[in-house]
C-alpha cells in the first residue's frame, strides 16, 4: 500500500523555505484538524468537495481540513481585532482519485482594510515566490490571474450586475464560461415546470440545499440513480435557476469577452490588450490597468524577475472565495496541475464570517519545492 503522506524534504530544506515566512513576520496559529463540511462548501464552493475526505460522528458531518485559509480567517475574527498578520504551518488533507493524501503547507495571512491593496498583493506574491524558490528548484515561474480585473472588464460592457456576477462564477470553468457564452448564439429554452421543491432548493445556499435534499431522499427512502450527487443536483438547479432569470449576452458582448479571455503573456501587453478590447466595447480600464501597473512594480521591487511571470485573462482557481488577484508559483518539472506555492486575495471571505472585510495570502508546498523531490 502507498504512503498516503507527502515525502518531507531534509530539514535544512524545510528551513530554507520557511525562511522567508519567519522573516514576514506574524503571529504563528494552528487550526482544528476537523472543519465544519458545511462552511468550507459555503465558502469555497461545491467545486472543493471532491477534494474533501469527509467524517462524521453520526450528527455533524466534518472534513479533515484541505488548507488553512478558512480556519485562519476564523482566527483572525476571534481575535477582535481589526487587522491581522498570520503565519502557519502544518498538515493539510485532500482526496484525489489515488486516495487520500497528507501534506505539509507553510502560510501567511494578511487581515485589513490596506492603504494601497496592490503593494499587499505584491509582498505575499513575493513571499510565495522567495519560499517557492528556497527550495532549489530553477525552472519556476509565476502564473498571475485577477477575478477583479475580469469583473472590471465586465462592468466596462456595462452588463447588468446579475450577469456579471454569474459569469464572475462561472470563470474558475472552462466549460461553465464556454457555455455562458453559448447561449448567446443559442439560448437555451426556458425551463418547462421544475416544482416548488426545484424553486425552493434552487434559491438557498448550495451546502444548505444539498443537506436538505439528502434528508428528503432518506425520509422518503429514495435511492438516487444517475450516479449525480445531491450537491451536483443542486449545483445544477441553481445554474438553471439564475440563467432563466438572467437574459443570455449578445453576440457581441460574447464575442469580446470570448476574446478577453485568450489573452495571456507578457503581464504589460496583456493589460495593454484588455484595456484594447474594453474600449472597443465602449468601456475604459484605465483604473483598473493602472493599478496592476503599480501591482507589477512592487512585485519586481520586491524580487520578482519581470521574465517570471505571465498573466492569463482567464486564469482562476476553483475557490469560490477568491475575489481578486490570484496567483501560483509553477514548476516546469512538475506541471501546471501541481503548484509549488499558490495564493491571492479574497477580500470578501471574512466578512462572509462575521469580521471586516480585506483579506490576501499565500501557501507553499515544501515538498513540491524542493528540488530533490
Amino acid at each position: 500500500m502507498n504512503d498516503p503522506r507527502e515525502p518531507l524534504p531534509p530539514p535544512e530544506v524545510m528551513e530554507a523555505v520557511r525562511a522567508p515566512f519567519v522573516a514576514f513576520g506574524g503571529t504563528w496559529v494552528d487550526a482544528p484538524v476537523l472543519q465544519p463540511l458545511g462552511t468550507l462548501l459555503d465558502l469555497a464552493g461545491e467545486a472543493m468537495r471532491a477534494r474533501l475526505i469527509v467524517v462524521s460522528d453520526g450528527a455533524e458531518d466534518s472534513a479533515l481540513r484541505p488548507d488553512f485559509t478558512i480556519p485562519v480567517v476564523q482566527a483572525h475574527i476571534d481575535s477582535k481585532q481589526s487587522e491581522g498578520r498570520f503565519l502557519y504551518e502544518g498538515k493539510a488533507f485532500t482526496a484525489s482519485p489515488g486516495g487520500a493524501m497528507e501534506h505539509r503547507q507553510i502560510g501567511a495571512e494578511l487581515f485589513g482594510a490596506a492603504a494601497d491593496p496592490a503593494s499587499d498583493d505584491a509582498a505575499i506574491a513575493a513571499l510565495a515566490w522567495a519560499s517557492a524558490n528556497a527550495g532549489g528548484r530553477a525552472d519556476l515561474h509565476l502564473q498571475l490571474g485577477d477575478v477583479s480585473l475580469f469583473r472590471a472588464f465586465l462592468g466596462a460592457l456595462r452588463l447588468p450586475e446579475p450577469t456579471i456576477a454569474r459569469l464572475v462564477r462561472a470563470l474558475p470553468s472552462a466549460r461553465g464560461i464556454r457555455r455562458e457564452l453559448d447561449r448567446a448564439a443559442a439560448p437555451e429554452p426556458a425551463a418547462q415546470g421544475g416544482g416548488k421543491l426545484a424553486a425552493i432548493l434552487a434559491d438557498l445556499p448550495e451546502g444548505e440545499a444539498a443537506t436538505m435534499l439528502e434528508e428528503l431522499w432518506r425520509l422518503a427512502g429514495i435511492q438516487p440513480v444517475g450516479g449525480r450527487s445531491p450537491a451536483e443536483i443542486v449545483h445544477r438547479l441553481a445554474l438553471r435557476s439564475e440563467a432563466a432569470r438572467n437574459p443570455p449576452l449578445t453576440g457581441a458582448e460574447a464575442a469580446l469577452i470570448a476574446r478577453y479571455l485568450e489573452i495571456s503573456g507578457a503581464p504589460h501587453l496583456v493589460l495593454e490588450q484588455a484595456e484594447a478590447v474594453a474600449a472597443e466595447g465602449g468601456g475604459d480600464l484605465s483604473t483598473t490597468v493602472a493599478t496592476w501597473v503599480r501591482r507589477l512594480g512592487a512585485m519586481a521591487a520586491h524580487g520578482v524577475p519581470v521574465s517570471a511571470m505571465t498573466l492569463t485573462t482567464a486564469f482562476a482557481r476553483p475557490f469560490g472565495y477568491y475575489d481578486g488577484l490570484l496567483f501560483e508559483v509553477r514548476s516546469m518539472a512538475l506541471g501546471a496541475e501541481a503548484p509549488v506555492a499558490a495564493g491571492g486575495r479574497y477580500d470578501g471571505l471574512p466578512a462572509r464570517l462575521g469580521g471586516m472585510a480585506g483579506a490576501v495570502g499565500c501557501m507553499v508546498r515544501p515538498a513540491r519545492a524542493w528540488s530533490g523531490s
